[in-house]
């Protein structure tokens, strides 16, 4: 993260992962390049017939690799994507029915999908304070999630500002050293305030012989002023698996994340989160419920405002329904869409891009925004700058004219980068997601329209998730899902490719 002295500091210098290859194609295309020209060499040898017999297919199976999105997305991984779509389709596992009526045993109304399998466990920290423990015995991996309530940007220094930056990048380098994180993520959730809340707050203290007028003007404020205002939420989500050679059980993984927990809540302080304690299960099962039916969101609240408590178990957090579309996600009584992040800010940017991206949006019923991170150990860092450092090296000197200062810029970026490591700062691979919640099929039109200029206000890249809307919206939740532990293909061969 690069940092200017001045009345207003700009940041920059996040780079997109180089691939390992041969121009378009990565480590795997160029292998096969490779390979198929030694091959075709020595069956030349043979016989001329043989050899173009051998350079068909291999052209035929290469060409594929060298047709890349503007995301870089090849044309194996689109074709792949509409595959495993139709595949769901036949099998019927675009839709969910849950509850007494359907064939699921227990009659409960769980999430769907890659949360089907998840179970929850409390425990409480040093502070004696309860927090919930998502298990994912897929992956057998631990999440535990973290309410803040941020202090907002208005009237704030821009100094200030800085001082939150510098301390939320130093709390991701501190990541890096978390044993066993896999991965961590920042939802910040936007609804249409219901007025719950401030009627709670307002109307029991009103006094019975207080002036008509007065009441009066209390009533109408509590009346009128939810419809011009918007709530905010945001969760940390932070994923944790057991290392390697090691064997815990549940009660164990519980009991070491507690201890964590005060020193994780007193970094975010300093970043500006504000208020940061842990969420109990009860309060996740709340946001999970809210999320797949936004018409309850307001009954939840009046419950919880009046009796203190809802008693939602994570079992009956789910959908009563679910139908997954190619282009959207209908539940209970929502329709979402999500976007997937293709293309950071180009050049430099100042601290409050992503306002507009963050703050409440007109016509939608919910908003999810999922920033996710994924630390990188000091080890792997250092190898991965040098690898940079060397790769912006040599293409600087293998070419001319524009092509040439494009290099240059490259070389100092990642000399930038490089030094930042050696002087201990993290390497974070991070990725960003939203999700528009509307209450009609008919609604996603003007959806579409307000996030294309969302995303241009915030000078981002994005592309719908279509054809895997259910498991990008599940994604968006706080419930530390890791959209790179959930893949088919491994990652690592993913990046080769």
């Amino acid at each position: 993260m690069s940092t200017e002295a001045a009345s207003h500091p700009t940041y920059g210098n996040w780079r997109r992962p180089r691939r390992p290859g041969l121009g378009p194609f990565g480590l795997v295309g160029t292998f096969g390049v490779f390979g198929g020209l030694v091959l075709t060499l020595f069956v030349s040898l043979v016989s001329l017939v043989a050899a173009i017999v051998v350079v068909v297919p291999l052209a035929i199976l290469l060409t594929p690799l060298m047709v890349r999105t503007v995301d870089g997305r090849n044309a194996y991984q689109l074709v792949a994507l509409r595959i495993g779509w139709f595949r769901r389709k036949a099998k019927g596992s675009h839709t969910y029915v849950s509850g007494p009526l359907s064939q699921r045993p227990g009659g409960r109304f769980r999430p769907p999908g890659l949360l089907s399998r998840v179970t929850m466990s409390e425990g409480r920290d040093a502070y004696d304070r309860p927090f919930g423990v998502l298990h994912h015995p897929g992956r057998n991996q631990y999440t535990i999630v973290l309410g803040c309530e941020p202090d907002g940007g208005s009237l704030v220094d821009p100094d200030q500002a800085d001082v939150w930056v510098a301390s939320w990048g130093q709390w991701l380098a501190r990541l890096a050293h978390e044993p066993g994180l896999r991965g961590a993520s920042v939802v910040v959730e936007t609804a249409p305030d219901p007025g719950t809340r401030l009627a709670s707050e307002v109307l029991p203290h009103i006094r019975d012989d207080a002036p008509p007028a007065a009441r009066a003007v209390m009533e109408e404020v509590v009346e009128r002023y939810p419809s011009n205002s918007s709530e905010m939420h945001t969760y940390i989500t932070l994923t944790y698996a057991i290392p390697q050679g090691q064997k815990r059980d549940k009660h164990d993984m519980v009991t070491d994340l507690a201890v964590r927990i005060p020193g994780l809540l007193a970094g975010l302080v300093g970043a500006g989160a504000g208020t940061a304690t842990p969420l109990s299960a009860e309060r996740i099962a709340e946001v999970v419920r809210v999320a797949y039916d936004p018409a309850v969101a307001g009954e939840v609240l009046s419950v919880r405002s009046e009796y203190g408590h809802t008693g939602l178990d994570w079992d009956d957090s789910g959908p009563a329904a679910a139908v997954e579309t190619a282009e959207a996600y209908q539940h209970d009584s929502g329709v979402s869409r999500t976007w997937l992040l293709t293309l950071a800010p180009r050049g430099t940017v100042h601290s409050n891009v992503l306002r507009g991206l963050l703050e409440g949006t007109a016509g939608t019923r919910r908003k999810r925004v999922a920033l996710l991170y994924r630390p990188i150990d000091p080890a792997t860092s250092a190898r991965i700058v040098e690898a940079d450092r060397r790769a912006a090296q040599f293409m600087a000197n293998s070419g001319r004219g524009m092509v040439q200062a494009r290099a240059l810029s490259e070389i100092r970026a990642t000399e930038q980068t490089a030094a930042e490591e050696a002087a201990g700062a993290g390497l974070v691979e991070f990725s960003l997601m939203v999700t528009v919640t509307v209450d009609s099929m008919s609604q996603l039109s003007d959806a579409n329209v307000s996030m294309r200029n969302l995303q241009a206000s915030a000078r981002l890249s994005m592309r719908p998730a279509d054809r895997m809307q259910a498991a990008a919206f599940t994604c968006t939740l706080p419930a530390g899902l890791l959209p790179w532990e959930h893949t088919f293909i491994p990652s690592e061969l993913q990046e080769a490719l």
